[in-house]
């Protein structure tokens, strides 16, 4: 659980930086390790589809990912824990393994958690990972896609429905590799939370506050440990530094909210993660959330409009 000194620097901050709380071994080295298998697996079906020239399955991990991306192979979906907000198909690819089900599901995460928004805890499919490669070997095509380059100065409130307003969300970025400036971790601005909510605009293909709206000198870098997670407040600005390193940058972002509270996704599946009154309720088979999400693909799958913000982007500020 966290301290009461830690809490109480939530609240006021609106964020909190907590360093190695997770457990390498138990919580992300077999998240490391299924991810090698997928790609495995991914590298094997696109040679098989003439996608891809060979499997690259000499190289290491982070140098095969370079070979995949320049070879125009989609990883970033591919390795997703959610689907993406738009142009979803039948067979949009998604990752429900077991290891990354139980890192949502991990005690040591839960129980700060639980210090923050109470022991009914539902995990809030507003989620992803992001494992971002160098900015010198990103396409151009692809330096506002967030799940690759820098992300854009946002609000979780702004980048949900307004359903979700009153939902007590508490977002948790898991540094899975060590975060520094220098590889794009992420940056906040404290105490933004009280500020209410800030326009929103639609800027190359990314949903983000415009540059006028954020005073800079006010952008602090919260660097942190392989294992250290940030939490941080649902109106808290924040948004990432670009990836200036020869390294690969991976992160998981992670959502929770009390039970019963909406999610402001409602066309994704969350699960109960944790709950003191029923603890049989909490899910407890990844097997089903793979199921819940692929049944949500394909109701989702050629479904022409998916509202999944507030913004209409006729603000002057977005133009």
């Amino acid at each position: 659980m966290l301290t009461s000194e830690q809490i109480e620097r939530f609240r006021e901050d609106g964020y909190l930086a907590v360093d190695r709380l997770l457990d390498y071994d138990l919580d992300i080295k077999p998240v490391i390790d299924e991810y090698q298998s997928l790609l495995d697996n991914l590298c094997e079906q696109w040679v098989a589809e003439g996608r891809l020239d060979e499997p690259y399955s000499d190289l290491p991990f982070e140098k095969r990912l370079v070979e995949v991306y320049r070879a125009g192979c989609d990883y970033y979906q591919a390795f997703d824990i959610a689907l993406p907000n738009g142009n979803i198909r039948a067979d949009t690819p998604i990752h429900c393994g077991p290891a990354v089900f139980d890192l949502l599901r991990s005690p040591r995460l839960l129980s700060a958690v639980e210090s923050l928004i109470g022991g009914e805890i539902y995990s809030n499919p507003i989620q992803h990972v992001r494992i971002k490669p160098p900015a010198r070997v990103i396409e151009t095509e692809d330096v506002d896609n967030a799940l690759v380059g820098a992300t854009r100065w946002h609000q979780d409130n702004g980048v949900a429905l307004p359903e979700a307003d009153e939902t007590q969300m508490l977002t948790c970025w898991v540094a899975v590799s060590e975060a520094t400036p220098e590889n794009g971790c992420l940056q906040v601005a404290p105490k933004s939370h009280r500020e209410g909510i800030a326009l929103h605009c639609t800027i190359s293909n990314q949903l983000g506050i415009p540059d006028v709206l954020i005073e800079q000198e006010q952008a602090r870098p919260v660097p942190l440990k392989p294992g250290g997670v940030l939490f941080f407040h649902p109106m808290c600005k924040h948004g990432s530094l670009e990836n200036q390193s020869d390294a690969f940058r991976w992160s998981f972002d992670l959502r929770y909210n009390p039970i019963g509270q909406a999610t402001g996704r409602p066309h994704f599946p969350g699960f109960v993660a944790q709950s003191r009154l029923d603890p049989d309720s909490a899910l407890d088979d990844y097997r089903e959330w793979e199921r819940l999400w692929h049944e949500a693909r394909a109701q989702l799958a050629d479904v022409a409009e998916i509202k999944s913000n507030r913004w209409d982007d006729k603000d002057p500020l977005c133009a």
